[in-house]
């Protein structure tokens, strides 16, 4: 190394942004500025910064320091906040608990990262007799964590966290198996924000409704990048239609969250309680599992495009997100555009790059990926070899560089020999106004090994099975199409918290019925 040049590793450290770093600025030079809102006031971002260090100095004293893990196990109130940007400061690592899951699962995870604290609310605290947990410290959010903070100092801690190091842990779940442990680092958290606010047009005035469970990056991405940047975080105890309509019409809204599943529920709000939105700068996510005639009305009615989305837990908003549909338009095609700043590739099984116009797996690298699944070499090492993070999701290049989602890799419907991917059927499906959604499973078949089958809602009481597949004939191959037709309410479809199907609780439907 010659004089001239700075020792990488010091370079590296003046190079780095935390999220403590950032959110410490703004309550810094703005504490009458309002960060947070929920059901029991505002909290101005000196308000918010306060009790944030008190938390620091607490966890500190129960012996929690940089990298060690807090679990919280709560539905989504200030404390979650408070909690994300107390372990920010401290350098320690928030594990967000799924409250949905079973007691055995919340027993995996819990024990998988090894909290030395655990935070839990008083309507989930009963599930906690039921659970191993192992950790000696439980805190019920409430007056209990309250008199913990009121005995806490309020002077500003010395921010302990680097860049790479973690943040939050947030659970994923396959097809099989218990959930992983996601690692989200600083670093991360910072470009996921950035990256989301580039490809948006978002400004510091739009608001961010946490309505979407703490537990899950949608709302854990948006709410720090909010606070990061001195923006206006309104937290809702879930999915309330009414609520969350009554804030469209009071609050500037950068990105409105609606989940599939829950538009027609929040379009049926905006127009019973006469709703005039105040301004929303887009909305809505996952557009293929969407009914298209329900992207056209909900953009209608907030005069906002339809964010055409596709990220995980693992990349944030990338590899495709970039891409809106405009109001009040029944998109015509469903391809993504690659989000800023990160780079992708479709590979085959070999991890060569396929042509174009070739399904191929997604690989993507950038400063918005996750740092590895927690305690699992193994899976990291096939999941990020060759320098990529490998999504295992199939699409299609265009020739303009758009992408064309098909569907998981491992999810495929092998009949007769040849693949089948349920997203080609069920776009389908969900173009024709007289279903209100689809999804498409593989079921067993003595003669081609497995076939296609689709469960459909109806949006119209006459709809038949003929009807069904004659909307399909023509627009997809012989050998793809739908083998038998399930007719099923809303209810009946099985979903994860991110609202996707569970296609394996619907395949176990047909065989308990096939005996």
């Amino acid at each position: 190394m010659s004089q001239s040049q700075i020792d990488p590793g010091v370079a590296a450290a003046a190079a780095t942004l935390t999220i403590g770093g950032l959110f410490r600025h703004q309550a810094r030079y703005h504490p009458q500025r309002i960060a947070l809102q929920d059901a029991d006031g505002e909290y101005s971002y000196g308000e918010l910064n306060e009790r944030v260090n008190r938390m620091v100095h607490w966890l500190a004293g129960q012996g929690v320091a940089r990298g060690d893990r807090v679990a919280m196990l709560s539905e989504n109130r200030r404390e979650y906040v408070e909690a994300m940007l107390a372990a920010a400061k401290l350098g320690a690592i928030l594990a967000a608990q799924n409250w949905r899951l079973a007691a055995g699962e919340l027993t995996h995870c819990i024990r998988l990262t090894a909290p030395k604290v655990l935070l839990v609310s008083e309507r989930h605290a009963p599930v906690l007799d039921e659970v191993d947990h192992d950790v000696d410290t439980v805190v019920r959010l409430g007056p209990e964590y309250e008199r913990a903070l009121a005995g806490a100092a309020t002077d500003e801690p010395v921010d302990a966290a680097e860049g790479e190091d973690g943040l939050l842990i947030l659970y994923t779940s396959g097809t099989t198996g218990l959930p992983k442990g996601a690692l989200i680092s600083h670093r991360a958290e910072i470009a996921r924000g950035q990256c989301f606010y580039i490809d948006h047009d978002i400004d510091r005035e739009d608001a961010f409704v946490a309505w979407a469970p703490m537990f899950h990056m949608v709302s854990t991405d948006l709410c720090l990048a909010a606070l990061c940047r001195g923006s206006k975080v309104i937290v809702q105890d879930g999915f309330d239609p009414d609520a969350l309509a009554d804030e469209v019409g009071r609050q500037r809204i950068g990105w409105l969250v609606l989940m599939p599943g829950m538009i027609e529920a929040f379009i049926d709000a905006v127009k019973r309680r006469g709703i005039t939105p105040a301004g929303v700068k887009s909305c809505g996510c996952m557009a293929d599992l969407v009914p298209r005639h329900q992207i056209a009305e909900v953009t209608r009615l907030l005069d906002a495009p339809y964010v055409n989305s596709f990220g995980s837990t693992e990349t944030g908003s990338g590899p495709a997100t970039a891409g809106l549909i405009p109001p009040g338009e029944v998109p015509g095609s469903l391809s993504k555009v690659q989000s800023s700043y990160c780079e992708v590739r479709l590979v085959d099984a070999d991890d060569r790059e396929v042509a174009e116009g070739e399904p191929g797996e997604l690989a993507i690298r950038g400063p918005s990926l996750f740092s590895g699944y927690w305690r699992a070499p193994e899976v990291n090492a096939e999941d990020f070899r060759g320098g990529w993070f490998h999504m295992g999701d199939m699409f299609v290049r265009n020739p303009d560089g758009t992408l064309d989602f098909v569907d998981r890799r491992k999810y495929l419907i092998k009949s007769g020999g040849e693949n089948i991917y349920p997203a080609e059927i069920e776009r389908v499906l969900l173009a024709d106004a007289r279903i209100a959604d689809a999804v498409v499973v593989r079921t067993p078949d003595p003669r081609w090994g497995e076939v296609p089958i689709a469960f459909v809602v109806p949006a119209r009481d006459d709809l038949t099975e003929d009807d069904v597949l004659a909307c399909c004939r023509g627009q997809i191959a012989g050998y793809k199409m739908p083998k038998g037709v399930r007719f099923v309410t809303d209810a009946d479809l099985p979903r994860s918290t991110t609202g996707k199907i569970k296609r394996h609780e619907l395949e176990d439907r047909l065989q308990d019925a096939a005996g």
